[in-house]
This record gives structure tokens, C-alpha cells and sequence, in this order.
């Protein structure tokens, strides 16, 4: 998905044909080559165990783009409870799951391009229907992102990000 306006690159001068509205980390922070081999640890596109012991599951965190009908998008992990993991594995593939209270959890996924730190925001994850990423509810602080996420962002903001996306420091 992105906004098809283009723009172009404040860092390399170069015109990008649209704006990505969405992007994605493929595993939690703390996951490292060496769980690829541990028998007790497991990363898939959606679901992430480590050593047995820390569980979590990927989500969206969705940011409305002002004056328009977009949703901007960071696919993040998060981290749940023993028991709120196995809950959603539970019903992970059962129809009408979206009525699952939301789980608890911690946000494992460090997004540079913001002032503070990401990890370790408490959050919200709200199931959806099968098939469908969890939705990511920050706790409503004045951490950037949770701002962001309560009053949207602008198309320059989406540019401004994927400009730090495509250059990072």
C-alpha cells in the first residue's frame, strides 16, 4: 500500500514513484542467530519463541494519515505472557477470535527514527479475524509513537519516514 504522489528524497535527491504506508521488522529485537539452532526457540512470520521462556507475536501498529483515507502501518513485535501466548495460539485459526479480550504486552521492536526508544512500551494487542495481523494499542503517553498513533500523521511524515527508511543512520 502507498500513497502513489511520489516524492522525492531529501537524503539522495532521488524520486521515489510513491510513499510506502507500511513497514516491517521480521523478528523481535532480542532474537539472534544463535536461537536458529536451539530447540526450544522458533521464529515465524507471526510468532516468535525464545528458549522456551519469552513469547511473542506480530502485530500492526496503525497510525490514520491525516486528510486522508490511508493508514500508515509498522509491523512490530510484541511481547505476551506465557499464558496470554498460548491463549492466542489457542485460537489462533478459530473463527470469531476477534472477540478475544486484548493481551497485554511489551513492544520488542526498537523503531530508530524516533527520539526515545520504542522497546518496552506497554501495549495492547487486539486480535482480528483469522488470517489478519493483531492490532498494536500503545498505552496513550507522549512517547512520539503514541502520539502518532492518537492524532495520525502527515504525508510529509509518511515521506519523512520512508526518507529514514531508505537512508538509515
Amino acid at each position: 500500500m502507498s500513497i502513489t504522489a511520489g516524492f522525492t528524497c531529501s537524503c539522495c535527491g532521488e524520486h521515489q514513484t510513491e510513499s510506502p504506508l507500511s513497514y516491517s521488522a521480521t523478528a523481535p529485537d532480542v532474537w539472534g542467530p544463535a536461537f536458529e539452532t536451539d530447540p526450544d526457540s522458533l521464529l515465524t512470520s507471526d510468532r516468535c519463541v525464545i528458549r522456551g521462556l519469552h513469547f511473542f507475536v506480530k502485530g500492526l501498529i496503525e497510525i490514520p494519515v491525516i486528510g486522508s483515507d490511508h493508514v500508515f502501518t509498522w509491523g512490530v513485535w510484541v511481547s505476551l505472557s506465557r499464558e496470554n501466548f498460548n491463549r492466542a495460539v489457542e485460537v489462533w485459526n478459530t473463527p470469531g477470535r476477534e472477540a478475544e479480550r486484548p493481551y497485554f504486552g511489551w513492544l520488542s521492536t526498537d523503531l530508530a527514527l524516533y527520539p526515545e526508544s520504542t522497546t518496552d512500551l506497554k501495549t495492547n494487542a487486539h486480535t482480528r479475524p483469522v488470517g489478519r495481523h493483531h492490532v498494536i494499542e500503545l498505552e496513550p503517553t507522549d512517547h512520539p509513537l503514541a502520539v502518532e498513533q492518537r492524532n495520525g500523521i502527515t504525508r510529509d511524515r509518511v515521506r519523512e519516514i520512508a526518507t529514514a527508511v531508505l537512508h538509515p543512520a
